[in-house]
């Protein structure tokens, strides 16, 4: 069987914050290696170090001690524009509260990492549309998000993240805000969309539905890896 690339290893990782002059220490050691294709979901109690880690591996934080290397690259090493660049680059983000561009268009908003890498401007449309119509919102491309549902706005979002292709889409409690039914609806598009591209998935969350669907289950607790629960 063939050996899936390597996307993220994190080697030793802990962070510590300060509150009022007393160390508070949210991710402990972690040790931590994500391949290619994996649909990884992250669960804890509330203060566990979930955010905490998707923050460290996105290198939106700094580590006070370990290592966060992705695709070969130590990104904990990393800094200014060189770690922007890298990130932009190889990361994809989606947020809770979806992040769009208010005063931007659909296309606009998805095709934004694209112009930051200097994609023209006909490879940007046709990698916009094409991925729209995979979320089933090439009728919305000229729409401005107030316009559109929470549903419709974090469709929108999972098109960006992953316009660009990147190795590694980052999701903070991407149902958080969703009823039941559009959750699952785009759950079930962000697994296909996994499969058929490789991409690998790393979710922090809640929400039972995104335990069941993922091929991973990384429990944290007090900062720590208490279990990862591979599944075929």
């Amino acid at each position: 069987m063939k050996q899936k690339e390597t996307i993220i290893v994190t080697e030793d990782l802990s962070k510590t914050y300060r509150d009022n002059g007393v160390e508070v220490p949210a991710l402990r050691g972690v040790d931590l290696t994500v391949s290619a294709g994996e649909f990884t979901a992250v669960v804890g109690p509330s203060g566990s170090g979930k955010t905490t880690l998707l923050n460290l591996v996105s290198g939106l934080d700094n580590p006070s001690s370990g290592t966060v290397t992705l695709k070969g690259t130590a990104i904990s090493e990393m800094s200014g524009k060189e770690l922007s660049d890298f990130r932009r680059d190889h990361i994809g983000f989606i947020f809770q509260a979806y992040n769009l561009i208010p005063v931007l268009t659909v296309e606009e908003n998805v095709e934004y990492i694209m112009m930051l890498q200097g994609v023209k401007k006909e490879e940007r449309h046709r990698r916009v549309m094409d991925i729209l119509r995979q979320v089933g919102l090439e009728e919305m491309v000229d729409r401005v998000p107030p316009k559109l549902s929470g549903g419709q706005q974090q469709r929108v979002a999972i098109a960006r993240a992953m316009v660009s292709q990147p190795d590694l889409i980052l999701a903070d409690e991407p149902t958080a805000n969703l009823d039941s039914e559009t959750g699952a609806n785009l759950l079930n598009m962000m697994r296909d969309l996994n499969r058929d591209t490789g991409m690998a998935f790393l979710f922090s969350t809640h929400d039972q539905m995104v335990m069941q669907k993922a091929t991973r289950v990384i429990t944290l607790r007090d900062g720590k890896i208490t279990e990862d629960l591979k599944r075929d």
